[in-house]
C-alpha cells in the first residue's frame, strides 16, 4: 500500500512540476522564431548602392553613484538621457552640514519604455516593382531584382507624445534586444540596388515581383516622472513624483532588408 502510495506522488509530482517547465521552454522558443526571417525576405546590406549607416543607440552605463540613487526607486530608470545627466551630476553636500535639507527639480521625464507587444510587417511599405514579359516567347526566361528609384523609409512614433526623441531611443533599444534585427527609423534603399535571386517566367507568362521594406510595429507603455534631487545633511537620493504612464506605438524599419512578392499572369 504504501509502494503504490509512494508510485501515485512520484506521479504528481513529475506532472506538476517538470511539465510546466517543459511548456516554458517551448514558448520560449516559439517566441524566438517568431522574429525569423522568412526565406522570401533577403539582406541586401552588400548590394545596396547607398550605404546606410547604422543606428546603434549609446548604451550608457551608470556610473556607481548613479547606479546607488536609482536602485534605491521604486520605479525603474531607463531612459538613457537621464542616466547621462545623472552621471554629471556633481552635487556634493559637506559632510558636516548637519540639518541642511533641500530639493533640486531635475524635470519631468520619460523614465522608461514597457513593451507589451512587437510584432513585424513584411510588407510595410512598398518600394519597388518589376515585370517580364514571356506572353510571346516560346521558352523560359529568368527576372531580376532591381530597384527603379532611390526609395527613404522612414519610421515614426503612431500618436504624439512629450520628449518623443527620448521615448524613440528606449523604443528602439526595447525593439532590438528583444528582435536580435537591424532596426533603424530611416534606411534608404538606392537607385540600381540588385540582387542576384532570380524568378523563372515561363512561356505565355507574365512575371511580376513586387518589393516590399519590413519594418516592426513596437507598442508599449512609457512611465513619466518629475525627477527631484533630495539632500538631507550629507546624505543625497532620488525622489520620483507625479507618476504617469501613456501608450505609444511604433514603426520601425529593418534596415537594409528587402521582402519580395513574386506572381505569374
Amino acid at each position: 500500500m504504501k509502494k503504490r502510495n509512494y508510485i501515485t506522488a512520484l506521479i504528481i509530482f513529475v506532472f506538476v512540476f517538470l511539465l510546466p517547465f517543459n511548456s516554458l521552454g517551448k514558448e520560449e522558443k516559439k517566441s524566438e522564431k517568431e522574429y525569423d526571417i522568412p526565406s522570401h525576405v533577403l539582406n541586401i546590406s552588400k548590394e545596396n548602392t547607398f550605404p546606410n549607416s547604422t543606428e546603434d543607440q549609446e548604451v550608457v552605463e551608470p556610473s556607481g553613484l548613479t547606479k546607488d540613487l536609482i536602485d534605491e526607486l521604486d520605479i525603474p530608470v531607463e531612459n538613457p538621457d537621464l542616466i547621462k545627466m545623472l552621471n554629471e551630476t556633481s552635487i556634493k553636500p559637506s559632510p558636516i552640514a548637519f540639518g541642511y535639507r533641500g530639493m533640486v527639480y531635475l524635470g519631468r521625464w520619460p523614465l522608461n519604455y514597457k513593451s507589451d507587444e512587437t510584432n513585424i510587417n513584411w510588407e510595410y511599405q512598398k518600394i519597388n516593382a518589376n515585370e517580364l514579359n514571356n506572353i510571346g516567347g516560346e521558352s523560359n526566361q529568368e527576372m531580376h531584382y532591381t530597384q527603379k528609384e532611390k526609395k527613404e523609409i522612414q519610421g515614426a512614433l503612431t500618436n504624439k507624445i512629450t520628449d518623443p526623441d527620448d521615448i524613440k531611443k528606449m523604443m528602439l533599444l526595447k525593439s532590438k534586444e528583444r528582435t536580435k534585427l537591424p532596426l533603424s527609423y530611416s534606411t534608404i534603399i538606392g537607385k540600381d540596388t540588385k540582387k542576384e535571386n532570380s524568378y523563372n517566367v515561363p512561356a505565355k507568362k507574365y512575371g511580376h515581383l513586387q518589393a516590399y521594406a519590413p519594418a516592426i510595429n513596437e507598442k508599449g507603455q512609457v512611465t513619466f516622472g518629475e525627477v527631484y534631487f533630495r539632500l538631507k545633511g550629507s546624505n543625497k537620493s532620488l525622489v520620483i513624483k507625479n507618476v504617469t504612464k501613456q501608450g505609444i506605438g511604433a514603426w520601425i524599419p529593418i534596415q537594409d532588408h528587402v521582402s519580395f512578392s513574386f506572381q505569374l499572369r
